[in-house]
């Protein structure tokens, strides 16, 4: 084993809180430790909430560590009421089974599924749906305290508006995992967001007490913006993995006008750029930050969608903030210069809807070329735009439109 990959994590800024300290430390730095971190499959692609624990598992992979990655298609199926007010929608289990196979498919652009410790994919609905309810809670719900699971920030949020036994078991589900995979793999350590602080606890405290044997807990820090709210929310919902979803341009377009105060944090821990090179690159205080942001954006973008995706992305953009016309991307639309540009719009996907188009065109906010668009009725030809033009949407949205 190479440098404590805690250190390397503490460095980073990843780690939040862990229990057994220093038993931890010796462990990693003399043994392959199996590690896990779960994935609940409720949406058909990860988001950028995944992003950091998954790059963590990529840290320690390259440490040496043997990750496990956990599809949770059992757990899924009554949902984490962790963080939540609101208890989350039931799914099918085709719809369970199709998010799956997206997380995997996502998952291996970041971890490594053969060669030396090749991480292993799991998923809970192997033991978690055929489990016997009866044999479940005498050989391993006995070992849980309702007392202490009700003190448990992950179930306070919700005794207002009421926490119902479904969810309540979920804790227990998801230690039953870790005590699982401790079983079959040798799992000694769960990751995962700050959020999942109690759930992870209570399975390395129940091999513990079950087996007498140690496990461990590891949380990170949860990506926020400066104002303490989730980082990776949109105009168009959640930043997501999924190219279809969110596109490359976006991805990268969101990390590129990141607040400055936060370009150090998610270079650290969004990308693999070296540290002493993130120092050099933050080091300035003034618009010489701008370049820090592009390498951010470009290398996160790189490892999400691909090299050739970033570098199309970054050229897009750069074009777009004061570069040609001629490298911006053309989007072919199925209309003519007739056409109301509120249509050209919504079919361009630059506004959500009809609505928001007119009220960015009110707002003096839209323009074909420098022409700037004055009425919610205006078309290209009408504005004396040619059948080719870039339409720009404020400062920060632009696209290269041909139409037919």
């Amino acid at each position: 084993m190479s440098k404590n990959i805690m250190d390397t994590l503490y460095e980073r800024g990843f780690i939040k809180q862990t229990v057994y300290e220093e038993d931890l430390r010796k462990l990693l730095e003399t043994e392959s430790v199996p590690f896990y971190v779960g994935f609940d499959p409720t949406a058909d692609s990860l988001h950028i909430g995944h992003y950091i624990p998954i790059m963590a598992m990529a840290h320690m992979q390259r440490a040496g560590h043997k990750p496990i990655a956990l599809i949770g298609g059992g757990t899924a199926m009554i949902g984490d009421p962790s963080g939540r007010t609101d208890m989350r929608l039931m799914m099918s289990k085709e719809t369970i089974d199709a998010n799956c196979k997206a997380f995997v498919k996502q998952m291996q652009r970041f971890i490594r599924f053969d060669g030396e410790n090749a991480a292993v994919l799991a998923n809970n609905a192997d033991w978690l749906l055929n489990l016997n309810y009866v044999d479940f809670l005498r050989d391993f719900g006995v070992y849980f305290s309702v007392n202490k699971m009700l003190s448990c920030d992950c179930f306070k949020t919700r005794y207002e508006r009421g926490l119902n036994f479904l969810e309540f078991n979920y804790m227990l589900m998801q230690a039953y995992d870790f005590y699982v995979l401790f079983k079959k793999y040798g799992c000694r350590l769960q990751l995962g967001g700050n959020d999942q602080w109690s759930n992870i606890l209570a399975g390395a405290d129940a091999i513990r007490r079950k087996e007498g044997e140690a496990a461990y807990a590891m949380t990170f820090a949860l990506l926020e913006t400066s104002d303490g709210k989730k980082m990776g929310k949109t105009a168009k919902g959640a930043l997501w993995l999924d190219k279809d979803k969110t596109s490359p341009y976006e991805f990268y377009q969101y990390f590129r006008n990141v607040e400055d105060v936060k370009v150090e944090e998610c270079l650290k821990l969004l990308t693999f750029v070296e540290l002493g090179e993130i120092r050099e690159l933050t080091k300035y205080k003034d618009e010489r930050i701008n370049a820090a942001k592009e390498r951010l954006a470009f290398e996160v973008t790189k490892l999400v969608h691909g090299e050739q995706e970033a570098v199309a992305a970054q050229a897009r953009a750069r074009a777009a903030f004061g570069g040609s016309a001629d490298e911006l991307p053309t989007l072919n639309l199925d209309l003519d210069e007739n056409a109301s540009v509120v249509d050209i719009m919504t079919a361009a996907k630059v506004a959500a809807s009809k609505s928001e188009a007119r009220r960015l065109i009110e707002g003096g906010g839209v323009k074909l070329d420098e022409i700037k668009v004055g009425g919610v009725s205006d078309t290209p030809k009408s504005v004396g735009a040619g059948k080719t033009f870039v339409l720009h949407k404020g400062k920060k949205v632009h696209v290269k439109i041909a139409l037919k």
